[in-house]
């Protein structure tokens, strides 16, 4: 039976291990000095993005720090002060400067400068990298090159040049590239701050309200989403992974990875009973997918989908302890990505226990304009944000992001290595989940 468990956020911090093919390797922390700041003072944090314009992440998180947001019931007024920007591209459109001026915050050209607020100390108590949206290049994997980690290694050499570090927000995975990704995580351990990552998909809603508890038995995980790959896997990943993490012995890590598309996803389901009754639960908990034309209403089937998605794409991780998880992506009639052509438009998870109940869930994401007048669904990761520098621990450990980030990095190079399996050694990341729920109650 699933149990609510205390909605008190914990305060602890995991720090987690990553085991290689030669044996258990441990990063030792080479700690620099906190930022020291009067307790008295309000905390301040700065934000490093690449556009503010209408619906960007940058926007959602710009505004929610400036002006507040719903809260359970009241309107909620953050308890940081943002003091600085630091925005790369100014198109038509974006609202950075109007924000500026409205708010007194001061835009600053370079990373450092919006750190130190221009002086020669660290001037800030937090950090949030919110690097997605704006004009940038692919690569050859349909990859949006945007610049997280440049971002990232510029607040890392501004710690390190001030001799002091403050907590980091990350917004969703680290990086495209599987090498900075590790840089990434081995930096946050060398110089000893937090690290805090993700998507909304972990701390949204959930219809229904369900946490797995702790040590729960399960053997296996379904994640349906949709969007394009090489970004957009990320939110169905974590969908998964986020329920996945607390089953009983906690993560593993994941051992190999391989990408099935089209013709390869129906001979998939058909082979695998138990997958296959996963996915129709999990479509179960959906309220967008695509029903027949003429017709208000789809139960899901096998057959139903390949009608209406004859573009799919799978993705299965096998973890080390034996466990599964399979991620779908029903995309619809197009070979590129559309809401107007996808099968579904939201994310939705199933679980199976050793004694065979499945467990279902909605990650609930009222998208903006035609569900909402802004994504509600920021607000419970903005929230987590404020915690994590007020307290100086993040909400759950980071080495779920780094698994994440290395899960869609490498189902990605599988996709476009015509399905191989691919080993996933670096991918032996242990780590025990915090208790939560993270998730939002309200």
């Amino acid at each position: 039976m699933l149990v609510r468990e205390s909605a008190s956020l914990s305060r602890r911090y995991f720090s987690g291990v990553i085991v290689g093919a030669a044996g258990a390797t441990t990063f030792a922390p080479c700690h620099i000095r906190a930022a020291s700041k009067s307790p008295a003072k309000r905390k301040r944090v700065a934000l490093i993005t690449t556009i503010v314009r209408k619906f960007s992440h940058g926007q959602h998180f710009v505004d929610r720090l400036l002006e507040g947001y719903g809260w359970h019931g009241q309107h909620h007024e953050s308890p940081l002060d943002l003091v600085s920007l630091c925005v790369e591209q100014f198109p038509e459109g974006e609202v950075s400067r109007e924000r500026s001026r409205r708010h007194g915050v001061k835009l600053f050209p370079t990373i450092a400068e919006a750190l130190t607020l221009g002086t020669s100390r660290l001037a800030v108590d937090g950090v949030l990298i919110i690097g997605e949206h704006g004009n940038y290049p692919r690569d050859a994997k349909g990859q949006p090159l945007y610049p997280r980690f440049r971002f990232f290694k510029d607040v890392v050499r501004t710690f390190e040049r001030t001799n002091a570090a403050v907590p980091v927000f990350q917004d969703k995975h680290f990086a495209m590239d599987w090498r900075e990704a590790q840089e990434t995580y081995r930096d946050t351990q060398r110089l000893g701050f937090p690290l805090m990552a993700g998507s909304s998909l972990p701390v949204t809603w959930r219809l229904p309200a369900i946490e797995v508890p702790l040590g729960t038995p399960l053997v296996e995980s379904v994640g349906v989403g949709y969007g394009h790959h090489g970004y957009y896997d990320i939110h169905t990943i974590e969908t998964a992974q986020c329920m996945s993490e607390r089953r009983a012995g906690g993560e593993a890590g994941v051992k190999s990875v391989q990408a099935f598309k089209n013709e390869a996803v129906w001979k998939l389901l058909a082979e695998r009973e138990p997958t296959r009754r996963l996915c129709l639960a999990a479509l179960n908990r959906s309220q967008t997918l695509k029903p027949a034309p003429g017709r208000t209403f789809a139960e899901p089937s096998i057959e139903h989908l390949q009608r209406v998605s004859p573009f799919a794409v799978a993705y299965v991780f096998e973890h080390y302890d034996g466990f599964r998880t399979t991620i779908f992506h029903f995309n619809g009639t197009g070979t590129t990505f559309s809401r107007d052509t996808a099968a579904l438009n939201d994310f939705t998870y199933a679980g199976l226990t050793l004694r065979g109940d499945v467990l279902s869930t909605l990650m609930f994401l009222p998208m903006p304009p035609t569900m909402s007048t802004l994504a509600s669904f920021f607000s419970p990761l903005v929230n987590h944000i404020e915690r994590m520098v007020l307290t100086g621990q993040p909400s759950w450990p980071v080495e779920r992001n780094y698994l994440t980030t290395g899960m869609t990095l490498f189902a990605v190079d599988s996709l476009f290595a015509s399905g191989a399996k691919l080993d996933t050694p670096d991918l032996r990341i242990r780590y025990q989940p915090t208790p939560g729920p993270h998730f939002w109650l309200g």
